[in-house]
């Protein structure tokens, strides 16, 4: 066989991007939008995951996906690796934190710089590993202990490549503008300091980018309502092609985690000049709309304002004085009663709207980190909603829909919020599962989104509501942003976008542009910044990859300058960077939330280290050939309970039903069974909790699924007990080692990371424990916790 040095590239051989997967094995996502083709350790050992390639199609793997074989690495993609300080046989490697990188980085006696062993440190890469040859390079940023406040933050930030720091050029540009409104800036704006526009957000929130004012007025003879929303005006402030601008595109969106957010702009223009804080004048972009007493936007109009905030409301203050018209924060607030009045009626009219339209309606439960000074979690709580968020909320969904209009009567080109519809194959799936519960989804083999709001409705009340509907959840497609509307599925609108967050959004912001130029009667056409380097990373399916795809094509392109490539005219000449920036806004917001994700999964194992043989009741969440995924009650923190961990028998994984059922046994688990668990081992590097099954609620033989109700002593939210010591535990409490489990079947697909070498499994201990202990083998590696997080609309 010829090794892979010698090989010539080919017409044949495809270009794409290396994904790498925490097991050792990983893909190339081709550029051309083809079938991801397989990668073997082997070929895995001389790449790194990002790294761009081309790839040569050998043939099949034994699960019939393409395999392929590196033909060369044209772009390496790391340039700085995180990681932990490690001392491996005497030798020194960095460890690093993403597990899609499989190679530990070897450090020279003289690249350890002032770094301790087990710190958490940046690596430079100096030499890339091949087949023969591991990745060498040196420290240059030490980030402090594992344990230090903060840490996950940046870790994650470096991880996902989350941009941190604003760029020297970017804050002199802000510490240039003036900290208030000048006169100057007033010119061709409407005064709208006399309106009483109020801003409603959370306690929390620093930044204030919306207000909102209500009064009843009579559009001829009909009876209607004038709704302002006012926007901060970001758009004034930064300019296309300045360092600011290039910043905010390079960003494409705030992060946000527990305690801490990376703004997508300063904060001299986030909290300062452009948030619409009470008592002082603000630049604004309005929408400024009549709605009648169905619902309907009789007319709307956008205009530059400034604007004087009459006050800062919190959320809850604002239910207070809706639901307690005598209560104290009623009076307090007396002055302001008929405003907030007016906007509860209008909300409510907009919500009767919003079911006639048909628009679904998800019930999830969000949670909220309370954390301690130091960061660490003290407890996780659901997050409270009531009608104020709703209202504000419907009030932003009529804003935003009046921008999409206005863009698309007036044929300029701009991004547009769209979420498709489901695909046939999670339809299929669905209905599959949704027939075993005695459900049906209407509407044939287009279901329109009323189908889906009336099944929500007839779920609502059912005891395995949340189970159905995170089924349901898992059909839909997640919404993006491209130029072409093909409106928003979730929402039942023609057509959507978004326009009220221009602080925390690049597509708000780029939308506020369009507008403006619409109302001075020029086009706006946006221009790429060549210093900003854009995320075109291709989603696994879907529109989203289609999109990628066009928008890699239509860059490459203009990269080479290729003659005769098909491009738009006229007014459609811009669509391939409308395009291109779509893709990347979508995919920074989806590292965005795959930071945030990691951040709190990372706090949530920190948080169940404490909690280690504990008992505590919980519910089914997820089913997968590997194991169940289960969520405990009260404590809000999710786990899995491996396919090993439910006894002696093997079990069958059936998708349609959710389900996973004993061949021998026919003892069945399923989503919404409720189960009774310990908490066995907690990885705080891979990120996920394991737990050990000490009882079943819900799981019958014979197929049946009697879910009867067991009051354990964890429903108060309190651990049933200490687990006691495996010498003196009772039998009954054991968690049994099947004897006839195929573990083999769960491993070829993929699922099991037990193929890791003495070394890596020795390290991966190591890393949980004080530098220089002597520690034991680990257990083993399983799947990751999974999240279960709803789309974001």
């Amino acid at each position: 066989m010829r090794k892979a040095k010698d090989l010539v590239p080919r017409e044949a051989d495809r270009l794409g991007t290396v994904q790498g997967h925490r097991d050792g094995f990983g893909f190339v996502i081709p550029d051309d939008g083809g079938e991801d083709i397989f990668l073997s350790e082997r070929e895995m050992s001389r790449v790194m995951h990002g790294d761009r390639v081309n790839v040569r199609v050998l043939g099949t793997d034994r699960r019939g996906r393409p395999e392929g074989q590196i033909v060369e690495v044209i772009l390496h993609a790391n340039k700085v690796v995180i990681g932990r300080l490690l001392n491996e046989n005497g030798v020194l490697i960095v460890a690093p934190e993403d597990k899609r990188i499989g190679h530990d980085i070897l450090i020279p006696p003289k690249g350890q710089g002032n770094a301790k062993l087990g710190q958490v440190v940046s690596v430079e890469i100096i030499d890339y590993p091949d087949s023969y040859r591991q990745a060498v390079g040196r420290v240059v940023e030490v980030l402090g202990e594992i344990d230090d406040p903060g840490m996950e933050i940046e870790i994650a930030v470096r991880k996902y490549g989350v941009p941190h720091e604003f760029s020297a050029a970017a804050m002199k540009e802000a510490a240039a503008l003036p900290d208030t409104v000048q006169q100057a800036d007033l010119e061709g704006r409407v005064d709208l300091r006399d309106v009483p526009l109020v801003t409603i957000d959370g306690a929390d929130a620093r930044d204030f980018d919306d207000a909102v004012y209500c009064e009843p007025v009579m559009y001829g003879q009909t009876k209607a309502w004038r709704l302002i929303v006012a926007i901060a005006d970001v758009s004034h402030y930064v300019k296309p092609g300045q360092p600011l601008d290039d910043e905010g595109l390079l960003r494409a969106t705030s992060v946000y985690f527990p305690r801490r957010v990376i703004p997508m702009l300063p904060e001299k223009i986030s909290n300062g000049l452009c948030s619409l804080n009470p008592g002082v004048d603000r630049l604004c972009m309005v929408c400024d709309s009549v709605v009648d007493n169905n619902g309907i936007v009789l007319a709307y109009q956008f205009y530059p304002a400034v604007m004087h905030s009459a006050q800062r409301f919190t959320y809850d203050t604002v239910w207070e004085i809706l639901s307690n018209s005598k209560g104290p924060e009623a009076t307090r607030f007396a002055q302001f009663r008929p405003l907030l009045t007016n906007l509860y009626s209008l909300f409510k009219i907009l919500l009767s709207a919003r079911e006639k339209r048909g628009a679904i309606e998800f019930e999830t439960t969000e949670t909220q980190i309370i954390s301690n000074e130091l960061g660490k979690i003290l407890r996780i709580e659901p997050r409270l909603r009531n009608d104020a968020h709703r209202l504000i909320e419907e009030c932003m969904l009529t804003a935003n829909v009046c921008a999409a209009d206005f863009i698309d009567k007036n044929k300029h080109l701009s991004l547009y919020r769209v979420h498709g519809e489901p695909s046939e194959e999670k339809l299929v799936t669905l209905r599959q599962v949704l027939r075993t519960s005695g459900l049906s989804l209407g509407g044939g083999e287009k279901p329109k989104p009323r189908d889906y709001a009336k099944l929500m409705r007839e779920i609502k009340e059912r005891p395995d509501a949340n189970m159905l509907q995170s089924v349901v959840l898992r059909s839909m497609q997640q919404a993006m942003y491209q130029p072409d509307n093909e409106g928003h599925f979730g929402l039942a609108y023609p057509a959507y976008s978004h326009f009220t967050s221009p602080i925390r959004r690049y597509p708000d912001l780029l939308t506020h542009r369009v507008i403006k130029s619409i109302l001075q009667k020029k086009p706006y056409v946006p221009v790429l910044p060549p210093k900003v380097p854009l995320n075109l990373t291709l989603p696994r399916k879907g529109k989203g990859r289609e999109n990628a795809v066009n928008a890699k094509k239509s860059q490459s392109d203009a990269k080479a300058g290729v003659k005769g490539a098909k491009t738009p005219k006229g007014a459609n000449a811009a669509l391939p960077i409308w395009g291109q920036l779509g893709v990347h806004c979508s995919s920074n917001e989806r590292r965005a939330d795959e930071a945030s994700r990691d951040v709190e999964a990372w706090l949530k194992c920190y948080y169940m280290r404490d909690h280690l043989g504990q008992e505590y009741a919980g519910t089914v969440t997820g089913v997968a050939n590997f194991g169940l995924f289960i969520q405990l009650e009260n404590l809000f923190v999710e786990g899995m309970v491996h396919v090993t961990e439910l006894g002696g028998d093997y079990f069958q994984y059936d998708e349609a039903r959710q389900e996973l059922r004993g061949e021998r046994t026919g003892i069945r688990y399923r989503l919404g069974d409720r189960m009774h668990v310990l908490v066995s081992r907690v990885d705080l590097d891979a990120r996920k909790i394991e737990f050990s099954l000490v009882k079943s609620v819900g799981a019958e033989p014979g197929g049946s699924s009697n879910r009867r109700q067991l009051l354990l002593a964890t429903d108060t939210g309190r651990p049933n007990k200490k687990a006691a010591s495996k010498k003196s535990r009772p039998d009954n409490k054991i968690p049994q080692k099947p004897s006839g489990i195929n573990v083999n079947a769960a491993k070829s697909a993929g699922t099991l990371g037990a193929n890791q070498s003495k070394s890596k499994a020795t390290r991966k201990s190591a890393k949980t424990s004080k530098p220089g202990r002597s520690v034991g083998k680990p257990t083993g590696s399983k799947p990751p916790v999974r999240s279960t997080k709803a789309r974001r609309k």
